[in-house]
């Protein structure tokens, strides 16, 4: 395949939100900002591409048998580092994120990628994955960052984008609007993939 179909793919073809609806956990739960999308997004994306470079480069000396916690050992330790990063250069995007960044862990994202892709696949093609279906990730957090923080609060990355005689739909960023949010932007998707198919 090429590189660049390999990247197209993560970001439109099976982005991994709006397509495949994986790592559900943090898109529901970080997004009531388009700047907790975008940093989980690419918090994520930092630790897809360096396990997938590195299960690829140990693919072939990995037992079967093991395959998994091996898997789970190598992106935990980047999710360590990536953590540590954060407390260290943006604390303050550390605190609202709290707990979904150890949580990268067990993304079912993550580890479908090493299974799927990167135990199969060289390194560099394991890297373009990796950065494709995180920047398709990044997006789609992003994306439903920015619906739910502009009807929750009118404002798009903190600024004041409605003017103060919007009154903002208060559900938007509570649990509930994440739900809302995500689904109107499947079924928005669904319909244009529907119009593009036939």
């Amino acid at each position: 395949m090429k590189l660049g179909k390999l990247l197209k793919n993560g970001i439109i073809n099976e982005n991994p939100v709006f397509v495949q609806v994986l790592g559900m956990c943090p898109t529901l739960g970080v997004t009531t900002s388009a700047e907790n999308g975008l940093g989980m997004g690419l918090a994520t994306t930092a630790v897809l591409i360096c396990a997938n470079l590195v299960i690829s480069l140990l693919r072939k000396l990995i037992p079967s048998k093991i395959r998994i916690p091996a898997f789970i050992v190598v992106i935990a330790t980047f999710v360590t580092l990536v953590g540590m990063v954060l407390k260290a250069y943006v604390p303050a995007l550390d605190k609202k994120l709290g707990l979904f960044i150890p949580l990268i862990v067990v993304n079912c994202l993550i580890l479908a990628r090493a299974e799927s892709f990167a135990s199969k696949n060289g390194p560099l093609a394991s890297i373009i994955d990796g950065l494709g279906m995180g920047l398709g990730f990044t997006a789609s957090l992003t994306i439903l960052g920015l619906v739910r923080e502009l009807f929750g609060n009118g404002t798009i990355f903190g600024h004041l984008l409605l003017g103060s005689a919007y009154k903002p739909a208060l559900i938007m960023i509570l649990p509930p609007g994440a739900f809302l949010a995500l689904g109107l932007l499947l079924a928005t998707i669904n319909k244009i993939a529907d119009k593009k198919a036939s």
